[in-house]
């Protein structure tokens, strides 16, 4: 999420910190610590992001410790940085209400249906279809030739670019799932990203796509998502790659050009798949996965060894009389 230059001492003053270290460190951007770049403000409050963010390149960090800043950076003292964070997004980007004032703009050579709402602020090209009682979002971009179904929610700064299919019952740019949790309660981290969709990529029914926390959750031209597919916050999904039905990825994951996910595999936050990958169904995916490869299974890998295993249960009670002959047959079973 990208801000009017801001220096260090403006932003200690808008969230009431302490800073440590140069005030006149210039910030233009804010992300959390999946998507930081130069320029960037960021947060930590836990302690195994503390060297990650000190070493990322943040040039402003949250924190809630007194640590030395790094070279060429500012850190700010709070001692809830989780909530400093959320002040900062909400002042540079304050939150558009569920009931928000909607454009007057006429759209010449799109075709609008009956009871569609359309956010002030969005320009939407010509050759688009719009379906009957589809809600679009202020400040979105709607490319050439694009087809929306009736019953679809566009969330606000949603981009979306030509010859894009979005069916039925879409939600796209909906608030991210990323809370913070105490002993008795859990604060959401406030989503000012977007959702990014480039070329003829098309989007199943009761698909969901979030959108980013504060930087975008981004789909590849020629990507087909099937129905009743969850995209995280953050996430990044390459060109050309295939999602089947009920796949779910996590927030600020990364799918690589010419991936397939097959249906129902789970992936958790942070994985990167590597590109031209498949995954077979119901695979569940704990750790990164090189290109190129076949995976299948519950925790994934590559398809032939995950056969092999499953083969070799079934060979499970020969092996153990092998092992232990005066066993008799019918008590096999306290072997396990």
């Amino acid at each position: 999420m990208k801000i009017p230059p801001h220096k260090a001492r403006e932003i200690a003053e808008l969230v009431g910190g302490s800073l440590i270290g140069d005030p006149e460190v210039v910030v233009t951007g804010i992300n959390e610590i999946h998507r930081v770049e130069p320029g960037d403000i960021t947060f930590t409050d836990v302690a195994k992001y503390l060297r990650r963010a000190l070493e990322s390149p943040a040039s402003v960090i949250l924190i809630n410790q007194e640590v030395d800043p790094p070279p060429g950076k500012a850190l700010i003292y709070t001692p809830f940085p989780f909530h400093s964070f959320n002040k900062l997004l909400e002042h540079f980007q304050p939150s558009i209400p569920p009931v928000f004032p909607v454009s007057s703009s006429d759209y010449p050579g799109v075709l609008v249906g009956k009871n569609v709402v359309i956010g002030e602020g969005t320009y939407i090209e010509p050759g688009c279809q719009i379906g009957h009682n589809t809600v679009i979002g202020p400040h979105c971009y709607i490319g050439r030739n694009t087809i929306i179904y009736p019953g679809v929610v566009i969330g606000a700064y949603t981009h979306i670019g030509s010859h894009v299919v979005i069916q039925s019952g879409c939600v796209i740019g909906g608030e991210a799932f990323y809370y913070k949790r105490s002993a008795t309660s859990s604060e959401r981290l406030l989503s000012k990203g977007r959702v990014v969709i480039g070329d003829y990529v098309e989007i199943g029914a009761n698909t969901t796509i979030d959108r980013g926390v504060s930087s975008d959750t981004y789909i590849g031209d020629h990507t087909k998502i099937d129905n009743l597919v969850q995209i995280g916050h953050d996430t990044f999904i390459g060109r050309n790659c295939q999602i089947a039905a009920q796949a779910g990825i996590a927030g600020t994951c990364i799918i690589e050009d010419g991936v397939v996910l097959w249906g129902q595999v789970g992936i958790p936050s942070g994985i990167r798949i590597g590109a031209r990958a498949t995954v077979l169904a119901k695979s569940g995916v704990l750790t990164s996965l090189e290109g190129g490869k076949v995976y299948f299974g519950f925790i994934a890998k590559e398809v032939k060894k995950a056969w092999r295993e499953i083969a070799s249960m079934g060979r499970l009670p020969r092996l153990l009389r092998v092992l232990d002959p005066a066993s008799p047959n019918g008590h096999l079973e306290d072997k396990f």
